[in-house]
């Protein structure tokens, strides 16, 4: 039998265990494998590209547990009714290949990948980073939030949005958890003297929502809005005022920020970081960009974290997966058994 989440389940379980709790429980996870990178398979994810958007494979094993997710990306989803993303993710037993855990990962990918920004960010942002410009407010924007509360004690957001209603439902989120919430007049205006800028647009578009005039020194950028080829955020021109972090570099190259740059631009991998291998924030004026796509490694760790998480508890229930004849070498014999008497 095999372990399944569903989204009732996910829901229930995140609100009763609380999202920010998840996260900062999630980063943790994170790290562990973050730095054992060297022992985990890794390829750029598989893409299908259409004019509608794009589905993609995620797939990665540490030689014990394989774990792939399913997940698309279609920017027009929203005002068709859609969600812009959704996933849900497998792990399997390498040793017989049977798929042991199955879980949706549309809410769960929104739980790591903000607790990716906030594991990099202790990292690469100031300690005492107190500010945080949001450009783009939607479906990512309230788990990141709480992802740099979790992190780094952030407690003050200032948000743009081309979308009015965005950023009112952010406000409407957040505003009761504590945050202080400012609604600017443009994106140079949530950036000014911001200590982390968060950039999460959905568009499929080489767009420009962060200028290098905007930019100031000691800021950490979280780029996390550029995910597939001709889908970027930032002023190339930024990518050279600081140090360039990402996941797996074959595959930002592809998707990243860094696709409008040339193919001997200089990035560091984030796993050399917690590795020793490489340093992170080296000053205070230092500028920092993270330019993460979402690495399959990273929905490893969070499925292995909910895996561990819900055990023992009411929030997973076990489906008839895989077909378990008592004899393996006869399969259909199942079917036989249930046939009409000579049929």
């Amino acid at each position: 039998m095999t372990r399944f989440v569903d989204v009732s389940n996910m829901v229930r379980w995140t609100a009763g265990r609380g999202p920010e709790t998840i996260i900062s429980e999630m980063m943790q996870y994170l790290e562990d494998d973050f730095r054992r990178w060297e022992s985990f398979d890794k390829t750029p994810r598989v893409a299908s590209h259409t004019p509608f958007g794009v589905i993609e494979l995620m797939p990665t094993s540490d030689q014990e547990t394989y774990g792939f997710k399913y997940v698309n990306g279609h920017p027009s989803n929203p005002a068709r009714g859609f969600q812009t993303v959704t996933a849900f993710g497998v792990l399997s037993d390498v040793h017989n290949g049977y798929p042991t855990f199955l879980a949706e990962m549309t809410v769960l990918t929104a739980l790591r990948t903000a607790a990716t920004s906030g594991m990099v960010a202790k990292k690469l942002a100031r300690p005492d980073a107190r500010i945080m410009a949001m450009i783009g407010t939607g479906t990512q924007s309230e788990f990141q939030a709480l992802a740099f509360r979790a992190a780094l004690g952030i407690n003050s957001v200032r948000i743009w949005d081309t979308d009015p209603a965005a950023m009112e439902k952010f406000v409407r989120n957040m505003a009761p958890l504590g945050f202080e919430i400012t609604i600017a007049g443009s994106a140079a205006h949530a950036v000014e003297g911001a200590d982390v800028v968060t950039t999460c647009t959905a568009d499929k578009a080489n767009a420009t929502i962060l200028t290098a005039d905007q930019v100031s020194p000691g800021v950490h950028i979280n780029a996390i809005g550029g995910d597939c080829p001709g889908k970027t955020e930032l002023d190339a021109a930024i990518l050279g005022l600081g140090d360039v972090f990402v996941e797996y570099d074959p595959q930002t190259r592809i998707e990243g920020e860094i696709q409008q740059m040339s193919a001997d631009f200089p990035v560091t991998e984030f796993w050399q970081v917690l590795a020793g291998h490489a340093p992170g924030r080296t000053s205070r004026d230092q500028i920092t960009i993270f330019d993460s796509v979402g690495f399959a490694i990273e929905d490893f760790s969070a499925l292995r974290y909910l895996r561990d998480a819900v055990e023992g508890s009411e929030f997973f229930e076990e489906i008839d997966l895989v077909a378990n004849p008592d004899d393996p070498k006869d399969l259909f014999g199942l079917v036989r058994e249930l046939s009409p008497i000579g049929s």
